[in-house]
């Protein structure tokens, strides 16, 4: 079985030899491309307590990035193995550079906009760095990507991520709609809006509740007002379907996504979606997204819409053809056997 190395610039944490992370698809992924090939991840060393195990045996963690590097060094020594980078940052970039200088060509899995996401991290130089580094690294590694426009015009291959499996797809729960139940499952991070978005209901005396699901412990705290309350992630998938169907409209206030999970999970539950602006892209041909501009009176009047046409929406959400777990793994399997 060909070795697979997985280098991502994730925070991963060590407890008594097992492995942990926040990022979903950094569990997921190792996990499922571990059926076709050996795979060995190597990410960086977490202080803080992480929320997914990783079910894979070969996994290197690095404090800082001399030893990262050295660690992909000491992985190079096997002529016959492929490199497979998750997302751009200064740690992968190096490790590119690294990788090509040992005559192998990296493949580089983008699953969200990197210009847009250094922007609302970084400012106004966000965007500038992270053209530094793609331009660079797409000379010289093959690229795949979760949608065409981040690919930038650059050649590359699409695959679409998704963790939904048969069980988001059966036993439908009805829900009332006389109050308004909102959810977001999610990051608590600057770049996911959650922020913004609680901004925008701050006060509001409007018959609502929103439920926060994906904080850290020391998030719980976001907020004071009593309709909104905080939870830490949720590892059952069981109880995370329970999480969409005991709520009626699903929130994603981010400023940048590629291919969020979370959407498909509540389109697959028939919960309709509010997403603003920043991200209208991620509709495509998809039923039950609604945009809202990024105030109040827009994203209330959003809801009101919803709340009034809820059975309507629902059937034409059953028309959506998601993709699904398995068909992504077997996709990107297929497309790291034929890049060299």
């Amino acid at each position: 079985m060909k070795k697979l190395f997985i280098i991502s610039n994730e925070s991963i944490f060590n407890y008594e030899e097992s492995f942990f992370c926040d990022n979903i698809d950094l569990k997921s992924t190792p996990e499922g491309l571990n059926n076709k090939f050996e795979v060995h991840l190597i990410g960086r060393k977490s202080k803080k307590i992480r929320s997914h195990k990783i079910n894979i045996k070969n996994i290197k963690i690095y404090r800082n990035i001399l030893s990262y590097l050295l660690g992909i060094l000491r992985s190079l020594k096997d002529t016959n193995s492929k490199y497979l980078i998750i997302s751009i940052s200064p740690f992968t970039f190096v490790a590119c550079i690294l990788i090509k200088l040992f005559k192998k060509k990296p493949i580089i899995y983008l699953r969200s906009d990197g210009y847009a996401e250094y922007k609302a991290i970084f400012g106004f130089f966000g965007p500038i760095i992270y053209h530094l580094m793609f331009s660079t690294l797409s000379k010289i590694s093959s690229l795949i990507s979760c949608r065409k426009y981040i690919l930038k015009n650059k050649v590359g291959d699409i695959v679409a991520p998704s963790q939904i499996t048969t069980q988001w797809l059966k036993n439908y729960k009805e829900i009332q709609t006389h109050s308004i139940k909102l959810l977001y499952v999610g990051r608590v991070k600057k770049e996911k809006g959650i922020f913004s978005l609680l901004e925008i209901i701050k006060d509001n005396n409007k018959s609502f509740s929103l439920s926060i699901v994906g904080a850290e412990k020391n998030s719980l705290n976001l907020t004071t007002q009593d309709n909104i309350h905080v939870y830490e992630v949720e590892n059952n998938e069981k109880n995370l379907i329970k999480i969409y169907d005991d709520h009626n409209i699903f929130v994603l206030p981010s400023y940048t996504e590629g291919h969020p999970m979370a959407l498909l999970e509540s389109l697959s539950r028939l919960r309709p979606v509010i997403i603003f602006k920043n991200i209208e892209h991620v509709i495509g041909d998809k039923k039950g997204i609604f945009v809202a501009e990024r105030n109040s009176d827009s994203f209330f009047k959003v809801i009101n819409h919803i709340k009034e046409n809820y059975e309507t929406i629902q059937q034409k959400m059953k028309e959506n053809k998601l993709p699904t777990k398995k068909e992504y793994l077997e996709r990107l399997s297929e497309l790291i056997s034929k890049l060299n």
